[in-house]
């Protein structure tokens, strides 16, 4: 079982230029390509006007699949709408729900590489929760994203041979989810701005995450149980 795969997260806009141009070619070396959100310009309560220029360069990419970070959510319907204008791969948000408590976007994927089955689940920092009062005047709610992962993990595990998480909730919150859901290979985290030159293991999850504001990517390669690799500089 071996296969290698890039990974980023925070860009905030600046998945462009010299830095989309590194990541060309690095993809062009891996198999696989995963996004851990905040990838656009956009802040939280902005709402662009025209479709943003990162979903254009994550789909000249090839984008397996993605999260969404804080920066692509919006508390309303046409705000939330105009975030993800644009974006082709995958989003995988497992813990955002609409007012009938229905999935506002994919909860997880399954593919496939060289016979391996691969599952991708994901979850973000929750922006508004029921407890909060300003609940009412949003037009999604987030559950809780450790107990949420639990979940979508009992049920996927079984179905496939590895298992990645894409999370947007900051690495302490990686740390928990890692010591408290079995069954999960990798964390591609983002949100904290972490820099982890090299993947950090807890138990039998490794977690990975990669700065922001499109400093480093992540390059890894999976084989015999082992994952190796880290952070190249994209400068």
């Amino acid at each position: 079982m071996s296969f290698r795969f890039l990974h980023t997260n925070d860009f905030h806009g600046t998945c462009r230029g010299a830095v989309l141009d590194r990541l060309m070619q690095l993809r062009a070396e891996v198999d696989l390509y995963f996004d851990s959100g905040d990838c656009i310009k956009a802040g939280n309560l902005a709402i662009p006007l025209k479709p943003e220029e990162a979903w254009k360069n994550l789909d000249a990419l090839r984008c397996t699949a993605g999260t969404l970070g804080n920066r692509e959510s919006h508390v309303l319907a046409a705000g939330q709408k105009a975030k993800v204008a644009g974006a082709q791969h995958p989003l995988l948000v497992s813990n955002m729900v609409d007012r009938k408590g229905e999935l506002v976007f994919q909860e997880s994927m399954t593919l496939g590489v060289d016979g391996v089955r691969i599952g991708v689940l994901g979850v973000m920092v929750p922006m508004v929760t029921e407890r909060m009062k300003s609940q009412a005047a949003s037009a999604y709610l987030w559950k809780p994203p450790i107990a949420t992962a639990a979940r979508v993990v009992e049920k996927l595990r079984p179905e496939v041979d590895l298992l990645i998480a894409l999370t947007h909730i900051g690495i302490s919150e990686d740390r928990k989810l890692a010591q408290q859901v079995a069954g999960i290979d990798f964390i591609l985290g983002g949100h904290s701005h972490t820099v982890l030159a090299t993947p950090e293991r807890l138990g039998t999850t490794w977690i990975c995450q990669g700065g922001s504001h499109g400093r480093f990517a992540g390059v890894y390669e999976w084989s015999g149980g082992v994952l190796t690799g880290g952070l190249v500089s994209l400068s």
